[in-house]
C-alpha cells in the first residue's frame, strides 16, 4: 500500500484481484456530493479522459432520487452503461475506527466529520464521506490509487485504469493540518498560491496560514489605504541569501493580491476544503506600512517619513505607535480583511505579534505617556494592550484571534488561540491555560531549514531537518495532561521565504517534506521512536512519482539537482541537534 498519507484501516484483498474500468466509466453523485463529482470530472476527467457522464438517477441518502430506478436497483448511464464509482454522504461513514495510538489528545474540531470510507470491488468504488470535506478526502486516496498518472492534466495515449479490490475507513487525527506560506518576503503569485492549495488538498492537508504583510512587503490590496499597495508592495532590492552575505539582487521585487485575487483564492480553496488564514503582523514586523504611512511609526523617535519598504531579513526595529489612531487605522484594515474572508472559511485571523522589539517605546515620550494612562505593565504590557484591544474587536465580529507565542507576554487575550513556534513550551503554557494552540515548533516543522549537511544545499539555513525528522515530529507533548492536549487543534509546517525566491525553491524546501508532516497530522502514529520510517519511505518511491506527474520541483532523495544549488550564496548553517524546548 502506497498510500501518503497513510489510511486508518486498509484491508486489500488477499488474491489481488482489480476493478478494471470501461473506456467512459458512469458516475452515481447522490445529495450532497456534487463538490467532489465536479473535482471528479474536472481533475481526474483531464487525467483519464474521463467525462464521468452522470447516472440516470443518483443514489439518494433515505429515499430514491426523482427519476431513480424503482426497486432500488443501480442507476445506469447512457447506453446503459453500469455505474462504476458512486458517491453518496452518511455521518456514520468511519464510525467504529476507535482510538488508536496518539489518536485520543488533541484531535481538534472538526476530525471525525472529515472520516470517509472507500470500497473497491467487482461492482465498482463505493465512496462515502462523513461530511462533503471527508468524502473530497476520500476522492483523494481514490486518485492516489489510480497511480501516478492520476494526477496529470491530460491522458498518456495507451493507459488504462484499474483499481485494487480493497475496504479502507479513514479519518484524520487532527483538525487543523496546515502549512503556512510566506507571501510578504517574496511574493508568490496567484496562481502560485492556487496551485498549493492544490498540493495541500492532494495531501488531505486543510488550512492554508497566509503572511501578508512584513517589513519587506504588504501584499493584500485595502482601497481605503491605497498607499499600502502603491508604496508598501515594493522594494527596491533584495539581500541575496542570509542577511550575512554581501550579496544584492538590486532588482526590485513586489506585488499583492487584489480583492478580486483574494476571493478567488478563498473560493478556491473552499472548494478543496482548504480554510484561509489571513495575516496581518501587528505591533511589529510593520516597516512596510510605515514607509507608506509614516504616522503609523513612532514619529517622536524616529525619522518615518525616511523609511522606505526594508530591503534586508532580521528583526526590525521599527514598529507601530501605541496611539488610537493607529487601533482605527488597523481597524480599517481588519475591516475589509474580514468581508475578503468570510467566517464561515475563515474563522481565525492571525495578527502576529512576534518578534516585536521595544526600545522605540522605551524611548517614546509618547508610548511611555500611553504606558501611564492605560496602567499596564511596561512595554510588554503595551503589546498585550494591542493583542487584547484586536482580540476583541475580532470576537465581536465572531471571529477568532491568533497569533504568534510571543502574544503570552505580558498576558494572553482570553480568547486568543497560540502558533506555538519558538518551542512547545509557549503552546504547552497556553494550553495548560485554556487556550487553543497551534504547534509549528520551528525545531521541527520550520521548512526553511535546510534537509541535509554538506555545501550542496542551497543557502542552507538553521539545522538540519531531514525528512525522517519531519516524520518523527509529535505535535502533542508528553508532559501535556489529557485537558490541555485537547486544546491542541493540530499543527502547521511553516515556510518562510527570506532566502527563497521563487516557486522552485518553494517547491525544494517544502518537498518531500511536507508529505511527511501530512501523515503526521492526518495518520493513527505511535511515539517518534517508534514510527516505521522505512515503510513510509518505501511509500514515498510511488509517491515521488504523483509529484513528478504535478510538477513538483521537490529535493530528490539524493539531494540537490545542479539547477537546484545556489553556490556561493551565504546562508546560515548550525551544527548539531536543535534544542527541544
Amino acid at each position: 500500500m502506497d498510500l501518503i498519507p497513510a489510511p486508518r484501516l486498509a484491508d486489500f484483498h488477499e488474491g489481488g484481484l482489480r476493478f478494471e474500468f470501461g473506456p467512459d466509466p458512469v458516475l452515481a453523485a447522490g445529495p450532497g456530493t456534487e463538490g467532489a463529482a465536479r473535482w471528479l470530472r474536472r481533475e481526474l476527467g483531464g487525467a483519464t479522459g474521463w467525462s464521468l457522464a452522470p447516472a440516470a438517477g443518483a443514489p439518494a441518502a433515505g429515499a430514491p432520487a426523482a427519476g431513480a430506478p424503482a426497486d432500488g436497483a443501480d442507476p445506469v448511464g447512457p447506453g446503459g452503461a453500469a455505474v462504476a464509482i458512486r458517491l453518496r454522504i452518511d455521518p456514520a461513514a468511519g464510525e467504529g475506527l476507535g482510538q488508536g495510538p496518539g489518536q485520543g489528545p488533541g484531535q481538534g474540531p472538526g476530525a471525525a466529520s472529515e472520516a470517509y470510507a472507500l470500497t473497491v470491488d467487482g461492482s465498482g468504488v463505493e465512496l462515502t464521506g462523513a461530511s462533503e470535506a471527508g468524502l473530497f478526502w476520500g476522492v483523494q486516496t481514490l486518485r492516489q490509487l489510480l497511480g501516478p498518472e492520476a494526477h496529470r492534466k491530460a491522458p498518456l495515449p495507451g493507459r488504462t485504469w484499474s483499481l485494487p479490490y480493497v475496504r479502507i475507513t479513514d479519518a484524520p487525527r487532527f483538525g487543523w493540518r496546515g502549512l503556512m506560506l510566506d507571501v510578504a518576503r517574496h511574493f508568490m503569485p496567484k496562481d502560485g498560491v492556487l496551485r498549493y492549495i492544490d498540493l495541500l488538498a492532494a495531501h488531505k492537508l486543510n488550512v492554508l496560514h497566509l503572511h501578508l504583510t512584513d517589513d519587506q512587503g504588504w501584499r493584500v490590496e485595502i482601497k481605503r489605504h491605497p498607499r499600502l499597495t502603491e508604496v508598501g508592495a515594493w522594494r527596491a532590492r533584495s539581500r541575496w541569501g542570509h542577511r550575512a552575505s554581501p550579496l544584492w539582487n538590486e532588482t526590485p521585487h513586489g506585488g499583492y493580491y487584489t480583492q478580486d485575487d483574494i476571493r478567488e483564492i478563498v473560493a478556491y480553496a473552499a472548494e478543496r476544503h482548504v480554510r484561509v488564514v489571513p495575516e496581518i503582523d501587528v505591533p511589529g514586523h510593520s516597516q512596510a506600512a510605515i514607509a507608506a504611512y509614516p504616522e503609523l511609526g513612532n514619529t517622536d523617535v524616529v525619522d518615518t517619513a525616511a523609511l522606505e519598504v526594508w530591503d534586508d531579513w532580521g528583526v526590525n526595529e521599527n514598529v507601530l505607535a501605541p496611539t488610537e489612531a493607529v487601533l482605527r487605522f488597523y481597524e480599517g484594515v481588519f475591516e475589509e480583511l474580514l468581508e475578503l474572508f468570510p467566517a464561515e472559511v475563515s474563522p481565525f485571523v492571525h495578527v502576529g505579534g512576534d518578534e516585536c522589539p521595544k526600545a522605540q517605546w522605551k524611548a517614546s515620550a509618547a508610548a511611555q505617556e500611553r504606558i501611564r494612562e492605560l496602567g499596564v505593565d511596561g512595554e510588554d504590557g503595551l503589546q498585550s494592550w494591542f493583542i487584547r484591544h484586536f482580540d476583541a474587536w475580532l470576537a465581536e465580529r465572531g471571529r477568532r484571534l491568533i497569533g504568534w507565542d510571543e502574544i503570552l507576554e505580558g498576558g494572553l487575550a482570553p480568547g486568543a488561540a497560540v502558533s506555538s513556534w519558538r518551542g512547545y513550551e509557549g503552546g504547552i503554557a497556553a494550553a495548560e491555560a485554556g487556550h487553543d494552540v497551534v504547534m509549528c515548533p520551528e525545531q521541527h516543522v520550520y521548512l526553511d531549514y535546510r534537509q541535509a549537511g554538506g555545501p550542496d544545499e542551497p543557502v542552507p539555513i538553521a539545522y538540519v531537518r531531514t525528512l525522517e525528522d519531519v516524520y518523527r515530529f509529535e505535535p502533542v507533548p508528553p508532559k501535556l495532561s489529557p485537558e490541555a492536549a485537547a486544546h491542541v487543534l493540530g499543527a502547521q509546517a511553516n515556510m518562510w521565504t527570506e532566502v527563497v525566491e521563487d516557486q522552485g525553491r518553494v517547491d525544494y524546501q517544502v518537498f518531500p517534506r511536507l508529505a511527511a508532516f501530512a501523515e503526521v497530522v492526518w495518520s493513527r502514529q505511535p511515539a517518534p521512536e517508534e514510527r516505521d520510517f522505512a515503510c513510509f519511505e518505501g511509500r514515498m518511491t510511488a509517491h515521488y512519482a504523483r509529484l513528478d506527474a504535478l510538477g513538483v520541483g521537490y529535493r530528490p532523495p539524493g539531494g540537490p539537482l545542479p539547477w537546484q544549488r545556489r553556490p556561493g550564496v551565504l546562508g546560515r548553517p548550525k551544527e548539531g541537534a536543535p534544542p527541544n524546548v
